[in-house]
């Protein structure tokens, strides 16, 4: 049921993205950051909660700064299986553009109420503990906790996907013609 959205916006015919279909959460929570360059260059963080992927739209990726609050707009539920997508969407379809598999890991959740949700990352780029914090409906602010990681990266250092190393071009020229 909470993937009917998801559903409704793709044209599986067009798109190489995978069908929503509810899952079963796995024993250790897992996360993806996708860089999607579309009509608006953005990352979308994403969360593995009962079955799917709770997903948010960061217009300026994640930060490392424990001092910058970046917007995270909460957008339909993914898949699970979309945490290994990466492609081009078609132009004409939902979402057309270029997206890259930008981090992926595992995480546990420390805290969470109806406002505040409080993690810590287990992934490859994005480390330690962070917060998502709603603002107001489903616009949020994701912000790195002051831990051992907190300035340890500038996000847009990281040029290439983790899954198969290649920047956006790159993906874009191998998978535009398919």
């Amino acid at each position: 049921m909470s993937l009917d959205i998801y559903n409704k916006k793709r044209n599986f015919k067009k798109t190489k993205e995978p069908k929503g279909v509810n899952e079963k959460t796995s024993k250790r929570l897992k996360f993806c950051v996708q860089h999607h360059l579309a009509s608006h260059d953005h990352y979308d963080f994403r969360l593995e909660l009962n079955g799917v992927l709770k997903s948010f739209a960061v217009p300026k990726g994640p930060s490392y700064n424990p001092k910058d609050k970046r917007l995270a707009i909460m957008v339909e539920d993914h898949p699970l299986s979309y945490r290994n997508f990466e492609g081009v969407i078609p132009e004409d379809e939902y979402g057309g553009g270029v997206v890259i598999l930008w981090d992926r890991g595992t995480y546990k959740i420390n805290y969470y109420d109806e406002k505040v949700l409080k993690i810590t990352l287990y992934g490859k780029r994005l480390k330690g503990s962070w917060s998502l914090i709603n603002i107001e409906d489903n616009n949020f602010l994701l912000i790195k906790e002051n831990d051992k990681y907190a300035n340890l990266y500038k996000i847009n250092n990281f040029k290439t996907s983790i899954k198969s190393n290649l920047t956006m071009m790159q993906i874009k020229k191998k998978y535009q013609d398919k």
